[in-house]
C-alpha cells in the first residue's frame, strides 16, 4: 500500500508530497453522475456497493494518494431520529428544527453498528480493494448543530447564535448529545478500518474567537481525546474560514490541521507548530490556465517545505463545475514538482 499520506500525517519524511481533494468523489465527475442518475443522494450514501464505487472513482482516475469515504456529515444526525431530506438547489433540510429542550430530549445517541451499518460496510468493502489509505470523517459538533437548529443551511445563523447567547444551557445540552453521537461514529469508523479520520468544521469560522473557544472547541477536544484513547490513526481537523482561530485550533489535539485558502500556506505552517499541515489552494484556482495553475502549485509546495508534514489539498471542497482535466493537471503537478518517483 502507498502510505505516503499517512507518513505525512505523522510528520515523517515522505518521498514526495501526497495529494487528495475534499469532495474528490462527486458531481464534477461524469462517472459519478452516471451512478447518481439512478439513485437519490441518500440512497447512494446508504448503498455500500455504490458508495464504495464512487469513493474509488477519483483515486483510479487521477491517482490521488488517499481516498475519502463517500458519505455526508449529516448522515449520523438522521440516525438521531431526525427527518433529513436533500433538495436540489436547497441542500439539506431538517423539517423539525431542534430549538427546545423537548426536541433535544427526543434525540437519541445511536449505536453506529446498529443504526449506520451501511457506512461501516462501505469501509470494509473499500479496505478490501484500495491501494491507498482510506479517510473516514464526520462533521464537528458546532457545524452539525447549525443544521439542526436552523433546519438547514443558513447565511447568518440567527437561531444558532440566539440559542448560544440566550439559552446557553439548552445549547450545551444539544451539543453534548451531538458530540456523543459523533464520537461513537468516528470510533466505529476506526474499528471498521478507516486509516485516518477528518473532522469537518465547515461553519466554525462564523464564530468570534471567544465564542469558538466557549461554544465549539471543547466539543472538538472531547471527541479527539476519546479517539486517542482507543486508536492511533491520524486525526485531521479542518475549520473553514478559520484563520482567526488558528491559535485555538492548535490546542484541539489533532495530528493534522487543515487550512482554507484565506491563510497563506507559509503562515499556516508557521502557526501550526508540531502539527502536520493540509491545504490549501482555492478550489476556483483549478480554473486557472495550465501554466498558471502549475506555477501556483509549485509556489505552494515551496512555501510548505518547512512543515512538519505536508498534504496538498484544496482549501475547501471541489466545485461541481470543475473540469476533470484541471484536476488531472493539479494532481500531476503536485507529484511532478515534489519528486514522485
Amino acid at each position: 500500500m502507498n502510505e505516503t499520506f499517512l507518513q505525512a500525517c505523522r510528520g515523517e519524511h515522505t518521498a514526495y508530497t501526497p495529494v487528495w481533494f475534499m469532495r474528490q468523489a462527486g458531481r464534477y465527475l461524469p462517472e459519478y453522475q452516471q451512478v447518481r442518475s439512478k439513485v437519490s443522494f441518500l440512497e447512494l450514501c446508504k448503498t455500500p456497493e455504490l458508495a464504495a464505487k464512487v469513493t474509488l472513482q477519483p483515486v483510479d482516475i487521477f491517482g490521488f494518494d488517499a481516498a475519502i469515504l463517500f458519505s455526508d456529515i449529516l448522515i449520523p444526525m438522521e440516525a438521531m431520529r431526525l427527518d433529513l431530506e436533500f433538495h436540489e438547489g436547497k441542500g439539506p433540510i431538517f423539517s423539525r428544527p431542534v430549538r427546545s429542550q423537548r426536541a433535544v430530549d427526543d434525540l437519541v445517541v445511536p449505536v453506529p453498528e446498529e443504526s449506520l451499518p451501511f457506512v461501516l460496510e462501505t469501509i470494509h468493502l473499500l479496505r478490501g480493494c484500495l491501494r491507498v489509505p482510506l479517510i473516514g470523517f464526520a462533521g464537528a459538533p458546532f457545524t452539525l448543530a447549525t443544521y439542526l437548529i436552523e433546519g438547514g443551511s443558513s447565511k447568518v445563523f440567527l437561531h444558532t447564535k440566539k440559542m448560544m447567547y440566550q439559552e446557553p444551557e439548552l445549547y450545551h445540552n444539544l451539543l453534548t448529545k451531538i458530540t456523543a453521537c459523533t464520537s461513537a461514529y468516528l470510533q466505529a469508523q476506526a474499528r471498521a478500518g478507516a486509516q485516518a479520520l477528518q473532522l469537518f468544521d465547515s461553519w466554525g469560522g462564523i464564530l468570534a474567537p471567544c465564542d469558538y473557544e466557549a461554544f465549539a472547541l471543547p466539543y472538538v477536544r472531547s471527541i479527539i481525546a476519546e479517539l486517542r484513547a482507543m486508536t492511533d490513526v491520524p486525526i485531521i481537523y479542518f475549520i473553514n474560514n478559520g484563520a482567526t482561530l488558528t491559535a485555538l485550533t492548535t490546542t484541539a489535539g489533532a495530528d493534522v490541521l487543515g487550512f482554507d485558502w484565506r491563510l497563506p500556506i507559509v503562515e499556516a505552517v508557521a502557526c501550526s507548530g508540531r502539527h502536520a499541515v493540509q491545504g490549501n489552494i482555492d478550489p476556483l484556482a483549478l480554473f486557472l490556465p495550465k501554466e498558471r495553475l502549475e506555477e501556483r502549485i509549485r509556489t505552494m509546495l515551496l512555501d510548505a517545505r518547512d512543515a512538519r508534514g505536508y498534504i496538498f489539498n484544496l482549501g475547501h471542497g471541489i466545485l461541481p463545475e470543475t473540469p476533470p482535466g484541471q484536476v488531472r493537471i493539479a494532481v500531476d503537478a503536485v507529484h511532478r514538482f515534489s519528486g514522485k518517483p
